[in-house]
């Protein structure tokens, strides 16, 4: 458990020096959106990018694994929008309850200190998860969220949806660097230089970006939620999803499927990292109650610091 937390200790303490760095006022706000465009444009692509290119293509591009954690997401959104619209939420606020539940913070935080924890192997499965979340749960959850008045035609939703996530360089990093590990195919030195300058900011510079995100839904955010509105999601995100993986990943194992147990706990884990703070960006530009999807982020990264190490100590002596 201490050597657990000796890795994750450090992931915790820079969203927090994010947070209180910008709640004092020496990270101003108008810089969020700067520093956001970085990690996004050019700092995660590069590290995506050079995660991928540098793992065995196999290993990478596992269907099975590929397959499980699109089960898992579909599960995930289908019950959360279910479960809100029998709570009287219209489809807007339900889809981006249910995004933001579903959608772990990889990218900025899991993909860094899944792979400190247990390794270069973890990257592929924990890439494989974004590669998803960016294009199946992303498109589904705002495609849903234009439900209300549309009669029940999904259809151009979610094609509106796709086009948006076609503009976002974060799964193309991740197919470039899957096509570069399947052809073996090495960037001349100077650039795999600028690339990996950039790769190598993206874990501090996102993780002081998750705390300043998380501090400015505090600051500006004026729309009460209810504790009853977040807290419930916020449990399912942390607690329910990582168990949803592990119960169909071992259900696939017991029926014969060629589905790794390393890739079942890496996928575990994922689903116990906190929500994706970018989820807040998407909530405001769609018009939901981005009040309730920030508490959402803020009460499950808060209690994360403890919960996921939990899960890391216990997950690690269940699959051993």
């Amino acid at each position: 458990m201490l050597s657990v937390f000796l890795v994750t200790f450090p992931f915790f303490a820079l969203v927090l020096c994010g947070y209180l760095a910008t709640r004092r006022g020496i990270f101003p706000l108008p810089a969020i959106a700067g520093v956001n465009a970085f990690v996004l444009f050019f700092a995660l692509p590069c590290m995506l990018y050079k995660a991928g290119s540098s793992l065995p293509f196999a290993q990478l591009m596992n269907i099975p694994t590929l397959l499980l954690y699109m089960l898992v997401q579909l599960l995930m959104v289908g019950g959360c929008v279910w479960f809100s619209r029998r709570g009287g939420l219209d489809w807007n606020n339900s889809a981006f309850g249910a995004l933001v539940t579903a959608f772990p913070n990889t990218g900025f935080m899991g993909l860094p200190l899944l792979v400190a924890l247990l390794g270069e192997a973890a990257a592929g499965p924990a890439i494989l998860s974004m590669l998803v979340d960016m294009v199946m749960t992303t498109s589904l959850g705002l495609a849903l969220s234009r439900m209300d008045g549309a009669a029940g035609n999904i259809r151009p939703a979610l094609g509106k949806a796709f086009k948006g996530v076609l503009s976002n360089p974060m799964p193309w990093s991740i197919l470039l660097g899957a096509l570069a590990s399947y052809l073996q195919w090495q960037l001349p030195v100077a650039i795999d230089k600028t690339v990996g300058l950039l790769a190598s900011a993206a874990t501090p510079v996102a993780l002081f970006a998750v705390g300043a995100v998380l501090a400015r839904s505090k600051m500006v955010q004026a729309e009460y939620a209810a504790p009853g509105s977040y807290v419930p999601l916020a449990l399912v995100k942390l607690f329910v999803h990582p168990l949803l993986v592990l119960a169909l990943g071992h259900a696939a194992i017991a029926l014969g499927l060629p589905l790794p147990s390393f890739s079942v706990m890496v996928l575990a884990l994922v689903a116990a990292l906190p929500s994706a703070s970018n989820v807040t960006l998407l909530a405001e530009r769609y018009g939901a109650h981005n009040g309730r999807i920030a508490h959402i982020i803020l009460v499950s990264t808060a209690l994360a610091f403890v919960s996921f190490t939990l899960a890391v100590s216990g997950f690690a002596e269940f699959f051993q």
